[in-house]
């Protein structure tokens, strides 16, 4: 794939790439805000609205570094085309789908093809793009998909609004068509790579049920109890096989995982950083829009408008603060944007059961959008920059594998901690032994939705008060939470970021032109003769 294409080819790669890999990061968040929808037309508690997100994370997160290494060995192009068309027919298979257990299965599908396609996105635009061109072209790549990832509940408020909650689903064939026609129109093909080392396919069975058993062990705690062996088998088993996974791939002869990449420092803290960053977006998106709807009693509509600053102000910083980081180093964002991000989400934790939107959700969704803008560029671009040419597939699909994971575990865990607190929230404010049989019933159907008042039209009016004060006191406690524990990991990405990203060396060049001189410009965009002088190595701290 050449470098030297011409301006409009090269955006219209760019487009491709946002599109393609906009759609499968929208479908990852799109879900949150019609779980509530869903779940009345289908049924299913907390355990299956974790699961309708979680299956699609699941097989991304642990699929995802196959994705990558195939774009490595039969080229980015056709793996990218393989996923996309994959995704539309994975996605029609979820707006099809009768019951649940079949959405669920069609989500874990889903998610396999965003597997193929996501680290192909990023790998043609590094291999498209000149290496001037390229913090740009990230930036570009990352604000999108950064908006993509909290516009998933604009979006799908908007068509639950007018449409059945299928239509989240269906509205990605038309995308995915346009997507597959720009890349058969602006793709070069690229030779595939010329030694094809075998497939780490006991790698990705390692990663995927790893992840899997902890993942089961969070959801299915609140409905079995840390007791049941259903709960503690499959986490010991998770964790016992997340150790196999390390140990197969340090041995392995062409690993899934190539841990010598962790070596480089850069790559180490930003992939880190992801981890703890994502995790805290995901618990946010997640829980957010649920207690909206289930506790403040907006529309679905609503609940995804109330997210559209974030998508605003991501759309108009974050190729900005791609370019200052190019200029200046990401250090300094990568350490200030997550702070900046977890103040915002502690102003969340004014909110209370009114969820007034111009007093407590706005300005703590604008600061916090302002941090995410600030680190979402930087952060990618810090990241990839550390990783070799050769291996920018494989290396892009980590740090997409460890975001994901990030959000699939953030959910998941945090999942069990609300509906934990939700359930004792009650208990302590309703003692059973001050209900009737009917009152007890209503609270323990409350207690499986984990935020959220109970159904209790049929009770005494005296009691229906009393039990929907004591769930909406519990729902608000719990969610406050959920938010500090979202801010406490989202600011200690911040931190380690400030104390272990290194800024990389650049290259400063004197140009003289005739109105002075120019010092770290390009003699192609500044349009002045290569110096006479050599340049000069200079470290940055």
């Amino acid at each position: 794939m050449t470098r030297g294409q011409r301006p409009v080819r090269k955006r219209l790669v760019l487009v491709a790439c946002i599109l393609g890999s906009g759609v499968a990061l929208v479908d990852g968040t799109v879900v949150n805000v019609a779980l509530p929808t869903i779940q009345r037309s289908l049924g299913g508690g907390l355990a299956a609205q974790q699961w309708m997100v979680n299956a699609y994370l699941l097989t991304l997160g642990s699929l995802i570094l196959i994705g990558g290494s195939l774009g490595d060995l039969f080229g980015e192009r056709r793996v990218f085309a393989i996923g996309v068309g994959a995704f539309g027919v994975t996605s029609a298979l979820c707006a099809l789908a009768p019951t649940v257990g079949v959405l669920i299965a069609a989500r874990a599908l889903q998610g396999v093809a965003g597997a193929l396609l996501t680290p192909s996105a990023l790998a043609v635009i590094i291999a498209t793009f000149h290496e001037q061109e390229r913090g740009r072209a990230i930036g570009s790549w990352t604000a999108w998909s950064g908006i993509a990832t909290v516009i998933g509940p604009l979006g799908g408020g908007a068509l639950l609004n007018v449409a059945s909650w299928r239509w989240i689903f269906l509205i990605n064939i038309p995308l995915v068509a346009l997507c597959l026609a720009l890349i058969l129109i602006s793709v070069p093909r690229r030779p595939p790579g010329g030694s094809r080392p075998p497939i780490d396919w006991l790698g990705a069975a390692l990663a995927a049920f790893g992840l899997g058993g902890p993942v089961f062990a969070f959801i299915e705690q609140p409905r079995l109890g840390w007791s049941s062996p259903a709960v503690v088998g499959p986490l010991i088993a998770g964790v016992a096989l997340l150790v196999a996974f390390v140990v197969r791939e340090r041995r392995a002869r062409a690993p899934m995982l190539p841990l010598e990449l962790f070596a480089r420092r850069n790559f180490t803290v930003g992939n880190v950083e992801t981890l703890a960053m994502y995790s805290g977006l995901a618990i946010l998106l997640f829980f957010l829009v649920l207690f909206l709807q289930q506790v403040a009693g907006y529309t679905p509509l609503q609940s995804g408008l109330a997210t559209l600053p974030i998508t605003a102000v991501m759309l108009l910083f974050s190729r900005r603060f791609g370019a200052l980081a190019d200029r200046h180093g990401p250090r300094l964002f990568m350490g200030a944007g997550p702070v900046v991000a977890a103040a915002g989400m502690l102003l969340l934790l004014r909110v209370d059961a009114r969820a007034d939107y111009a007093g407590q959700i706005l300005p703590a969704l604008l600061v916090f959008s302002v941090g995410l803008a600030m680190t979402v560029a930087p952060l990618t671009a810090a990241v990839l920059a550390d990783v070799p040419e050769d291996h920018a597939g494989i290396g892009s699909a980590i740090n997409n594998a460890i975001a994901r994971v990030a959000g699939l575990l953030g959910t998941s865990a945090l999942g069990a901690v609300v509906a934990a607190q939700f359930a004792a929230g009650i208990h302590q404010r309703l003692p059973a032994s001050s209900l009737d049989a009917p009152g007890r019933q209503a609270v323990t159907t409350a207690t499986r939705l984990s935020l959220g008042r109970p159904a209790v039209s049929n009770l005494p009016s005296g009691e229906r008060r009393r039990i929907d004060a004591a769930a909406v006191s519990a729902s608000v406690h719990t969610f406050r939470v959920g938010m500090g524990v979202a801010a406490s990991l989202v600011g200690l990405a911040g931190l380690m970021a400030a104390a272990g990203i290194r800024n990389p060396r650049r290259r400063v060049r004197a140009e003289l032109c005739e109105g002075g001189a120019l010092v770290g410009a390009s003699p192609d965009a500044a349009g002045c003769p290569e110096p006479a002088q050599p340049a000069v190595a200079v470290g940055r701290a």
